[in-house]
């Protein structure tokens, strides 16, 4: 093939097996494409959760091809990818989600692969391979009555309770992903409530806000800081609050309060769903969330029967027309 001697040029020059010599064959070597690859990535500024995530799925492929004698891209095809698939499904007891997270990282590394070498006379495998369908199950919020009972926990006036009781006002009214919201500094509140995201997604920035009860909280909580963390979010030990320390945060309101603890996410979730009741415009929403389409808000919006009834009542053409 085009990047490789032969095997057998290979066998006679070092005296090597043929596991051995495929193992040899040098930079293009499926383990190697991998790390050039998330070399890459690294360099183009992407999160270290994002890098994290096509280091997980790339090195279980590269894990599955390695058992299967399988060592360098050139050999890969079709039909490995599509087996592959099919192993991380039926074997490995992958839901539809994670299989199709699969699926991505192998397209973007193969692509990366064909734009980078750009080999000549390799025809790329993905090209061939339909992604697998993703389940359309709508994405359930963090209810308000558990949010509000948590809230209900936070009422002593000492430091946990007061920053806990603004974490949770801000998550649910800023809308951010969990890393962005545990990456925010002092410096990037403004008193009229907005507050940047410096490296949203994909490293793009916007701007997003609070509204009043959400400052007070976040004012208050400030006034027990004694250090000098440039964090708006710490820890007992002062330094930024992990996503671990996060989510123990929430499981412990919501142990004390009683009910069961929502997802990190479900935050979010419940602010695209509010904002949308209250009449939020979906491409205002778009751009507070940092999507880039109107396709993933879609899985946000759990509008209920009540909401749809709610729609035609202020939009029916006949009521309001004729």
């Amino acid at each position: 093939m085009f990047f490789r001697a032969p095997e057998r040029d290979l066998e006679n020059m070092f005296g090597l097996t043929q596991r051995t010599s495929q193992i040899l064959v040098g930079e293009y070597t499926l383990r190697n494409v991998i790390e050039g690859f998330l070399r890459d990535r690294k360099a183009s500024n992407l999160s270290p959760r994002t890098l994290g995530f096509y280091r997980e799925k790339l090195m279980k492929f590269e894990s599955y091809c390695r058992e299967r004698n399988i060592w360098t891209v050139d050999v890969l095809n079709a039909d490995i990818i599509r087996s592959y698939m099919l192993y991380m499904a039926e074997v490995r007891g992958n839901n539809k989600g994670n299989v199709h997270s699969f699926y991505r990282s192998i397209r973007a590394l193969l692509y990366w692969f064909e734009n980078e070498y750009e080999p000549e006379g390799w025809k790329n495998p993905i090209k061939k391979v339909k992604a697998p369908k993703q389940s359309q199950e709508i994405i359930e919020p963090a209810g308000i009555d558990v949010i509000s009972a948590m809230l209900a926990t936070c009422q002593s006036e000492n430091f946990f309770d007061d920053r806990d009781r603004a974490m949770l006002l801000a998550l649910l009214d800023l809308g951010a992903r969990a890393q962005e919201f545990l990456n925010l500094d002092i410096t990037d509140l403004d008193e009229s409530g907005a507050v940047i995201i410096a490296h949203g997604k994909g490293d793009k920035p916007r701007m997003v806000y609070l509204g009043k009860k959400s400052r007070k909280a976040i004012r208050k909580y400030l006034k027990q800081r004694t250090d000098v963390t440039p964090a708006l979010w710490i820890a007992r030990t002062g330094d930024r609050l992990s996503y671990g320390g996060l989510r123990e945060m929430i499981e412990k309101r919501a142990r004390l309060a009683g009910v069961k603890a929502p997802a990190i996410h479900g935050f979010r979730r419940q602010f695209a769903l509010t904002m949308l009741r209250n009449d939020v415009d979906v491409f205002s929403l778009q751009r507070l969330l940092g999507h880039t389409s109107l396709a993933v808000l879609r899985q946000y919006l759990a509008q209920n029967d009540e909401d749809t009834r709610q729609a035609h009542l202020k939009g029916s053409p006949v009521d309001h027309v004729l």
